[in-house]
Formats: C-alpha cells, sequence, structure tokens
C-alpha cells in the first residue's frame, strides 16, 4: 500500500510546468509559453518593500492582511468601477484565493461552471474538493454567453466562475456581457466566483467587475499580472461576509498570511498609471493577432497577453510538439480544455521574440 493519498489521482502535474521544464533544457527557445508580464515591478514598489524589510516589517500580519491594503483595494475598486469592496481580505496570490474560495463553498457533488477554455486551476481544485468541475464549451468564439450557462445549470449546480479577461484566450467580457451573467446566477441561486486578476489588461473595452452586481458574488483579484509581482504572491477578495469569514479561518491554517513586505508594496502598486502598459500590449496584441490571422483560425483576444488560436488540421498536440522540434514554447490547447484543437500563445515577449515565433508558426502552417 502506498502513501499517496487518493484525491492526487484526481488532479495530474500542469502542462505549464512541464513546459516550463523544457525550456530550462533548451539553448536559446523562442518562448511563448510563460504567462508573466516582461517588464518588472515599478521601482516606486521596489523601494517601498525594501524600505520596509530594511525597517523590520518582516513578521507575520495579521491572518486577513494589513488594514492599509485592504482600504486600498476597496478604495481601488470604488474609484475605478464605481464598486466598493466588502469585507476585504488578503491572500497569497489570486491562486491562493481561489482554493480559499473554493474550500470554504464546494462540497462533495456540487458542480461548479466555468467556460471551457480554462485557467488550469478551476478543474483541478474542483475535481481535488470532490466537487464536479464542469466547463461549458465556449467555442469557437470563447464568449460564456447567459445562454451557453443556462444550458450547463442542473439541480446539483452552485457555482459560476468567471474569468474576464480570460486565460487562455484573452477573450473580454464588458458591463453588460458580466451583469447578463450574473442574472442567470441570480435567478438559480447560484455563487459567482469572479476572477479578475486581469481586468487592468483591457485594450478596446472598458474593464468591467463583477462587484456590486449581486450579494453573492465573490471578487478575486491581484499583484501579478498589473504589477508584475508574480513571485510576490499578493492578492485579495472580497465576498459575503460568511464566507469571507471562513477564507480567512482557512487561511490561519494554510497559507498563514501574505508576505508582510509584499502587501506595503501592493498598496502603492494600486496606484500605478497602467496606460503605457496597456498600449505596449494592445500593440503586441496587433503583432501576434495580424500575423497569425491569415494563416490560422484565431480570435483576437481583447485583453490579458494570451491568444488561443486553432492548430492546422484541429491537432493542438501535435502541433505543439512540431514546433518545440523547431525551438518555439507554445502550450497545448488541452492543457486548458476539454478538446485539443488550440494552443496558446502569451505574447507577454519582446516584439523581436514575437517576430521570430510567427516566422515558425506560420512556416509550420503552410508546411502541413
Amino acid at each position: 500500500m502506498g502513501f499517496t493519498a487518493e484525491r492526487m489521482g484526481l488532479i495530474d502535474s500542469s502542462g505549464i510546468r512541464k513546459i516550463f521544464a523544457l525550456a530550462a533544457t533548451m539553448k536559446d527557445p523562442i518562448n511563448l509559453s510563460i504567462g508573466q508580464p516582461d517588464y518588472d515591478v515599478d521601482e516606486a514598489c521596489k523601494e517601498v518593500a525594501i524600505a520596509q524589510i530594511r525597517g523590520g516589517f518582516n513578521s507575520y500580519t495579521q491572518t486577513w492582511g494589513i488594514e492599509e491594503l485592504r482600504e486600498a483595494a476597496a478604495e481601488y475598486y470604488a474609484t475605478k468601477f464605481s464598486a466598493p469592496l466588502g469585507n476585504v481580505m488578503v491572500t497569497s496570490g489570486v491562486s491562493g484565493g481561489l482554493f480559499l474560495a473554493l474550500m470554504a463553498t464546494v462540497n462533495p457533488g456540487d458542480e461548479v461552471l466555468f467556460g471551457d477554455p480554462y485557467f488550469v486551476m478551476y478543474k483541478h481544485l474542483v475535481n481535488l474538493l470532490g466537487g464536479h468541475a464542469r466547463g461549458v464549451d465556449t467555442y469557437p468564439d470563447f464568449k460564456l454567453t447567459p445562454e451557453r450557462v443556462e444550458a450547463a445549470i442542473t439541480d446539483r449546480t452552485k457555482i459560476l466562475l468567471i474569468n474576464s479577461p480570460a486565460n487562455p484566450t484573452g477573450v473580454t467580457l464588458n458591463k453588460a456581457e458580466i451583469t447578463a451573467l450574473v442574472e442567470v446566477a441570480r435567478r438559480h441561486k447560484l455563487l459567482v466566483i469572479s476572477d479578475e486578476i486581469y481586468e487592468s489588461l483591457q485594450y478596446d473595452e472598458a474593464p468591467a467587475t463583477a462587484a456590486g452586481l449581486y450579494e453573492h458574488v465573490i471578487v478575486l483579484n491581484g499583484f501579478s499580472k498589473n504589477a508584475a509581482m508574480t513571485g510576490w504572491r499578493v492578492g485579495f477578495a472580497a465576498g459575503p461576509e460568511e464566507i469571507i469569514q471562513h477564507m480567512n479561518t482557512l487561511q490561519q491554517y494554510t497559507f498563514v498570511c501574505a508576505p508582510s513586505f509584499a502587501q506595503k508594496a501592493a498598496v502603492q502598486a494600486l496606484k500605478t498609471d497602467m496606460t503605457e502598459r496597456v498600449t505596449a500590449y494592445r500593440r503586441k496584441r496587433d503583432i501576434i493577432y495580424e500575423g497569425l490571422k491569415d494563416n490560422f483560425k484565431v480570435t483576437k483576444p481583447g485583453g490579458a497577453f494570451y491568444i488561443f488560436p486553432e492548430a492546422p488540421q484541429g491537432d493542438g498536440d501535435a502541433f505543439v510538439r512540431k514546433a518545440i522540434e523547431n525551438g518555439l514554447l507554445i502550450i497545448p490547447g488541452s492543457v486548458f480544455s476539454d478538446q485539443k484543437t488550440n494552443f496558446r500563445i502569451s505574447f507577454a515577449s519582446p516584439d523581436e521574440t514575437l517576430k521570430r515565433g510567427l516566422e515558425v508558426l506560420n512556416r509550420l502552417a503552410t508546411s502541413v
């Protein structure tokens, strides 16, 4: 008899991590796989963090985080969306917040709906907790619509998970579209979890939020994507008091608290002007979309820094293998979906890297 828990059979190693490991063994790969910004943390945020470390702010904080950051997060939503957050807690990144939110709400047998394609953690965390992860097919436009959600709801459905802008597709939902989804959840008495980590990286429409639309909404946001603080592990959650209190209790016994000095720096990060970065990524989005559209079926992303083309002949796994053989690292769509027709590109890379990647992709597409 082995010592491994049976629940570990419900999840597998991230396909993205496997690509990262492969990248470490390759000489000068064209890396369009990694989902993190290609800019560094702002100097102002670094200075705050350094000052806090040197000043001795290195101990545990309260489990729910420092009051300064909780208030700043609420104010950020009040200023940007006219939707001040209530019951804010600081989490160890959005991934930590997602784990706590699902731990606090999912019972064995509960169904959690989310769009397919989906961020890899959604399915595996729900399965780990004994719930039923149900991807709602959004191909070919990748829009999670009220009609698609309504058709998927059963008497066991408990949670609707929304992600906009979305990983891996970059597709966005505007205010009207999010409101319509929340109304479906209201009618069916579902809890909404809104993953808004990419909300500041939108290129064509105004950013939108589910905050303030319904009393049963948990909002998750953080600093890994807009502030490039991927390794600092700071995010925040807000929502119904009872659930947030349960999440806080769980945090006491898991993450304990987010890193202390990083919480102080995150207050500064909420003041960052994203205009220059959004402009730069909009241009990168245009480079990658215009470079792909003649040889691939591809939906133009409206946010984040991903694009999700269909592979030639509809086999994303086989196409990714060919790409890797040609020194290009991309992620097979099957990592994010019940289908394997597509592949994910991250365009959070220097322009020259994007152009080198496009050359390989188009050469492979036209040689099939």
